[in-house]
């Protein structure tokens, strides 16, 4: 028995006075308190200093490295919207998609190349000098150039293929003749890659962000739509909880089977097409992503997965038919539960605000912090100079006195980044980001927790309902919640903060491992991501149930998931029959939502509507609607139905407790109704319950 109670500890024993959530608690978990606050002010800290550094023009606008912006309307670069890169070769480099730079001399230009030449063979000509001159710094006087840096300039065909091999001005080889190296154009291919990354993330931006203009009301429209059907379906499953579960099951998979129908005629109507047998491999990256459902293999794809997620719905049912009938009792008595707190179902639209300023300031932040890096220029000189490699400014190089001393010295473009102490760190700006970024994120979805938790164990706590349940539970329970345990709630958000962060890490090494041979190393990096994932969605499910108990009890987070744990211990058969049923039910209700907005969303903005055809607005690509409204419409399911999911938790948990500190005497009656307790195969003869 001593072995028994060590994992599972000492069962609660009956208090008369315990009447459901403590009114009458202190501040827990302190000291993790105030380290959130510190932590807090330290990002806004990192967010000021951030925008006082970058300009976030640089993502969307190419600059030169003068950092002046190409094709801006007014400025001397108003006629050269484009930008050429000296040396290509530079922008092989990975951190060019972080920084938005390669580190090698930009000028914007009128047009990009379209020959290959060196500045050696550009030299011989008068005709090819003056072709060349325009790809060079301003201010240069072709006729002067004879050596130093200014020679070390390409002028570079893009390479293309032919006959399967990669070619520039037809060979597979050019020469840097003043680096004396011959330079392979496959080296040349994969930094063209890198550097129209960059270029065409800004040109698919830039569309994007056309489209959210032209659409932005119809996208509003789609939200509010998901947002009322959410809100009838949920108000449906309240009234006729065991119908609506049904019903629902049935539509998904009526749902996900018009998927593939459509896909399947899509898949045959292409047939026989020209270029319609072109692989996704073969065709690669496009910007313009209605090329892929101009293919085949695109809706192949998409039939096979639709397919492979419908079999396992159904196989699911299958299995799972026993549960089912115990998870729709379940959700009829927090179907209950919502009646009597009704104000729960509006607490996500706060829980949504809350991350959508996470998310906002976090985007934010980084894309300030990306483009905070400028153009550092040094000396360069042939002859031995007391500054040589110094840092200088372009502006005032000419006119200072270094140029008397040192004749040849030239003032130029060295690399991207800044030798400030902000910019030696910034890359521990960046990373502190994104760790105070999954921090504050799950601290605002463990307050939504807490808030619900308490609000629903009121509910079930209260001896005659309605009579006996406190007055705006909701708000009593969110007050409670950032009074006293703003620490606990803190301290389970950092501990999940940093195997989220650990993962992104793990995730960051498996892609620089790609390319690796080491295959120990491929399969120990496997291993760690599994681990950390599983790790991940147990921390998720033990923070869950400690901040039940935190609501209920009103003591610190590892008190609170030590109960949790063992009080779940003491029922692992209970636990087994009902953990993720219920889960599963509300994930169909969200997949039936998202799915007739989506396909209502699809067949408007690809103008298949006739009576509405004309109002469907026209766009660069029509999918960044649809997918917007989807994901808006999968986030406001589920903000509507983890009020579920919540209330089914806490129900529990507190069933459980009940169990435990009563027996259904008249002097320890239970505070479950009897519907409740016959959902568990409990006997409730002669026992007196609340109804």
């Amino acid at each position: 028995m001593h072995n028994f109670n060590v994992f599972t500890g000492e069962p609660r024993k009956f208090d008369p006075t315990f009447k459901g959530p403590i009114y009458n608690r202190g501040c827990t978990d302190i000291l993790c308190c105030i380290l959130f606050i510190l932590a807090l002010l330290g990002y806004f800290a990192v967010g000021i200093l951030a925008w006082s550094q970058g300009d976030p023009r640089k993502v969307i606008y190419p600059t030169d490295s003068k950092g002046q912006f190409c094709g801006q309307v007014g400025s001397p670069l108003e006629k050269k919207p484009l930008l050429f890169y000296f040396n290509i070769m530079k922008c092989a480099s990975p951190l060019v998609l972080l920084e938005f730079q390669c580190p090698t001399t930009q000028i914007c230009v009128e047009r990009c190349p379209d020959k290959f030449m060196t500045l050696l063979k550009a030299l011989q000509n008068e005709d090819d000098r003056e072709y060349y001159k325009q790809f060079c710094k301003e201010g240069v006087d072709m006729t002067k150039v004879s050596s130093g840096q200014e020679r070390k300039r390409f002028c570079l065909e893009f390479p293309t293929l032919k006959g399967g091999v990669v070619v520039v001005g037809n060979e597979t080889t050019f020469r840097d003749d003043y680096a004396g190296e011959n330079i392979n154009a496959t080296d040349l291919l994969e930094a063209s890659k890198k550097s129209n990354a960059v270029v065409e993330a800004r040109a698919v931006a830039m569309r994007i962000f056309e489209d959210y203009t032209q659409s932005w009301h119809w996208i509003l429209l789609g939200l509010v739509i998901a947002m009322l059907v959410s809100l009838i379906f949920i108000l449906l499953l309240r009234c006729l909880a065991g119908v609506m579960v049904w019903v629902m099951i049935i539509m998904v998979i009526i749902v996900i089977g018009y998927g593939i129908f459509h896909c399947y005629m899509q898949y045959a109507s292409l047939k026989g097409q020209a270029g319609s047998d072109v692989t996704i491999k073969d065709l690669g990256l496009q910007t313009d992503f209605s090329v892929y459902l101009q293919i085949q293999q695109t809706w192949l794809a998409f039939m096979i997965i639709l397919c492979i997620v419908e079999v396992v719905i159904i196989l699911l049912l299958i299995f799972l038919r026993k549960r089912l009938l115990i998870a729709i009792a379940l959700i009829k008595e927090a179907s209950k539960a919502i009646g009597h707190v009704m104000s729960s179902l509006f607490y996500p639209l706060l829980t949504f605000a809350l991350l959508s300023l996470v998310i906002a300031y976090w985007a934010i932040t980084a894309v300030f912090l990306s483009t905070s890096s400028e153009p550092v220029y040094k000396i360069f000189n042939t002859t031995e100079c007391m500054y040589s490699r110094d840092t200088c400014k372009p502006e005032t190089f000419n006119s200072s006195n270094i140029t008397t001393e040192c004749p040849d010295a030239e003032c130029l473009f060295a690399f991207y980044g800044g030798e400030t102490l902000y910019h030696k760190y910034l890359i521990l700006f960046q990373f502190y980001n994104v760790f105070l970024f999954f921090w504050c994120a799950n601290f605002v979805t463990a307050l939504g927790q807490v808030t619900l938790a308490g609000a629903f164990a009121s509910y079930y706590w209260a001896f005659k309902k309605p009579d006996d349940i406190p007055a705006y539970p909701v708000f009593n329970s969110l007050g409670r919640a950032l009074r006293y345990h703003t620490g606990s709630l803190a301290f389970g958000s950092l501990i999940l903060a940093i195997v989220q962060v650990i993962r992104v890490i793990l995730e960051y090494l498996d892609q620089k491992l790609k390319g690796a041979q080491n295959k120990c190393a491929k399969f120990l990096l496997s291993c760690l991501k599994c681990c950390f994932w599983c790790l991940e969605k147990c921390i998720k499910f033990l923070n869950r149930n400690a901040y039940i108990m935190v609501a209920i009890y009103g003591k610190n987070f590892c008190t609170s998931a030590k109960d949790a744990f063992f009080l779940l211990m003491r029922n692992i058969v209970r636990v087994a029959v009902l953990d993720k049923v219920t889960d599963f039910l509300l994930f169909l209700g969200k997949l039936l939502v998202v799915g007739i907005v989506g396909i209502c969303s699809f067949f408007f903005f690809t103008g298949k509507i006739k009576i509405v055809e004309d109002a469907a607005p026209s766009l660069n690509y029509y999918w960044v609607p649809i997918l917007t409204v989807v994901f808006g419409a999968y986030l406001i399911a589920h903000g509507f139905f983890s009020v579920y999911a919540m209330c089914v938790d806490t129900l529990f948990l507190c069933f459980l407790e009940d169990l435990e500190r009563n027996d259904g005497t008249a002097d320890r009656p239970y505070f479950m109704p009897e519907r409740l307790l016959s959902i568990l195969k409990k006997s409730n003869e002669g026992v007196k319950t609340v109804d």
